[in-house]
C-alpha cells in the first residue's frame, strides 16, 4: 500500500548489478509469507460455528471457500507478474494490507456478505504473495543458500497454510470468543510482518513506482513451456487434495464421524500441510525432475486412503491420507516450483511462478465446488469418492507424461 521513495540500499541492485542479499533477509521474507498464508486457512475450523450462527448449507461452505481461490486466480492473472517491474517489496506490503482487511471483515462479520468479503480479500492477498514471495525469497538468499531458499519458500507457503487452522482451532476450542480472538492474533502478526517487510531490500533492478503498475497476464517464456504442463497438472491435483481437506473435512468429521472438537479439525488439516513440508525435504535427494512423478505416485496413495475413509466412515485412514497425500503434494509442488523457477529467465520468474500457481489454485476451487454440488444429491461421502477418482486420474496422467518424457530424452 505504499510506493514511498527509497534510497539505493532499498530499491537498487548492489554494486556490479548483483541482487542484494543478507544472511537472514530471505528468512524474514519467508516469515511474512507464512503469516499471510496462515490467514487464508484461519477460518477452516470455524465454518461449523458460522453455519450455526448464519445458517447455510455445505454447498455454501464450498462456495465461500472457493471465493478465496477465485480471488487468488484473479490477482495472478491480472497482476501476477507486476512485481517483475515494480519490485517485490511493494507488492508484498499491499498483500499484507489486504490480509489485514480480511481479518477486519471477519471481525465485523454480521452475516454471509462480510464472510464472502473476508474470503475475497484473503484471496487477493494470497494472490499477491504466492508468486512474488517465492521469487523474493529465492533472490534474497545468499548464493550458497539458494537451494535451501527453494525449500524455505515452499515450506513457508505450506507451513503457513497449516498453522492457520491449527491456531484458530486451538483458540476456538480452548479460549473465549472463538470467532474473534483468532483474527485479533492474526492482525498482530500481520503488523509485525509489515514492519519486517518494510525494511527488507528490493531485489528488482530499476524497479518502477507502484503507481505505475498495470494489469498484465502472466507470460510463459519459451524456456518454461516444456515443463509447465506436467508441473501444472501435478500442482492442480495436489492443491485439490488440500482444498478438500480445508473445506470439506470439518463437515465430514462433524456429520459422519461425530467429531465436533475444533482443535481436532485444525490439527488434521495442519497435519496435511505439515506433511507437505516434509515431502519437500525429500526433493533435494531426488532432484526436481524425479520429484514430480514420484510425488504424483504418493499423492495417488493418499487419495486412495481418503477414499477408504469416506467409504468406511472411519478416522484412521483420514489421518493417514493427510500424511501420505500431504507428502506427495509437497514433493510435487517443490519439484514443480524448482523446475519452473530454474527454466524461467530472471526477468520473467515472478510471472512464470504466478502462472504455475494459477493452475494450482484452480485445483483448490473447481474440484471443491464440484464436491459441494455433488454432496446435495449424492451425500458428502460419495461426492468425495468421485473427487478422489478424478484427482487420481490427473495425478497418474502427469506422472506418466513425465516418465515418458524422461525416457524419450535419455
Amino acid at each position: 500500500m505504499t510506493d514511498r521513495p527509497t534510497g539505493r540500499t532499498a530499491t537498487e541492485p548492489a554494486a556490479g548489478g548483483r541482487t542484494p542479499t543478507s544472511r537472514t533477509g530471505y528468512l524474514q521474507a519467508a516469515a511474512a509469507f507464512a503469516v499471510c498464508m496462515a490467514g487464508t486457512t484461519l477460518p477452516t475450523p470455524l465454518y461449523g460455528l458460522y453455519q450455526e450462527q448464519i445458517g447455510f448449507s455445505e454447498l455454501t461452505v464450498t462456495v465461500v471457500f472457493a471465493i478465496y481461490a477465485f480471488g487468488v486466480i484473479g490477482v495472478l492473472l491480472l497482476v501476477g507478474n507486476v512485481s517483475d517491474t515494480v519490485g517485490r517489496r511493494p507488492v508484498l506490503l499491499c498483500g499484507l494490507a489486504l490480509a489485514a482487511g480480511s481479518a477486519v471483515a471477519f471481525l465485523a462479520e454480521q452475516g454471509l456478505p462480510l464472510l464472502c468479503v473476508g474470503r475475497l480479500l484473503s484471496g487477493l492477498s494470497a494472490g499477491l504473495f504466492t508468486g512474488t514471495a517465492t521469487a523474493y525469497i529465492l533472490e534474497l538468499a545468499p548464493p550458497g543458500r539458494r537451494a535451501r531458499a527453494g525449500f524455505v519458500a515452499t515450506a513457508a507457503n505450506m507451513g503457513g497454510l497449516g498453522c492457520g487452522p491449527l491456531l484458530s482451532g486451538l483458540l476456538a476450542e480452548y479460549a473465549a470468543h472463538p470467532l474473534t480472538l483468532p483474527f485479533v492474533v492474526h492482525l498482530v502478526l500481520l503488523a509485525a510482518s509489515f514492519t519486517v517487510t518494510w525494511f527488507l531490500p528490493e531485489t528488482v533492478p530499476d524497479a518502477r513506482p507502484l503507481r505505475t503498475a498495470r494489469p498484465r497476464r502472466p507470460t510463459l517464456p519459451p524456456e518454461v513451456r516444456g515443463v509447465f504442463v506436467p508441473a501444472g497438472i501435478a500442482a492442480f491435483a495436489g492443491f485439490a487434495l488440500l482444498g478438500v481437506f480445508t473445506s470439506v473435512t470439518p463437515a465430514f468429521l462433524a456429520q459422519s464421524l461425530g467429531i465436533h472438537n475444533h482443535a481436532v479439525v485444525g490439527l488434521i488439516v495442519f497435519v496435511a500441510f505439515f506433511s507437505s513440508t516434509l515431502g519437500q525435504l525429500l526433493v533435494p535427494r531426488l532432484g526436481t525432475a524425479r520429484a514430480i512423478p514420484l510425488g504424483c505416485l504418493v499423492l495417488i496413495a493418499g487419495l486412495a486412503l481418503l477414499a477408504l475413509s469416506l467409504a468406511r466412515t472411519t478416522l484412521p485412514p483420514l489421518v493417514l491420507s493427510a500424511v501420505v497425500g500431504g507428502i506427495g503434494q509437497g514433493m510435487g509442488l517443490r519439484g514443480a516450483v524448482g523446475e519452473v523457477a530454474a527454466a524461467a529467465p530472471a526477468e520473467h520468474r515472478g510471472g512464470a511462478l504466478s502462472a504455475l500457481f494459477v493452475v494450482a489454485y484452480f485445483g483448490i476451487s473447481i474440484p471443491v465446488i464440484g464436491v459441494g454440488l455433488l454432496s446435495e444429491p449424492l451425500g458428502l461421502a460419495d461426492a468425495g469418492l468421485v473427487f478422489t477418482a478424478c484427482m487420481a486420474v490427473l495425478a497418474a496422467a502427469s506422472g506418466a507424461y513425465l516418465l515418458h518424457r524422461a525416457r524419450t530424452r535419455s
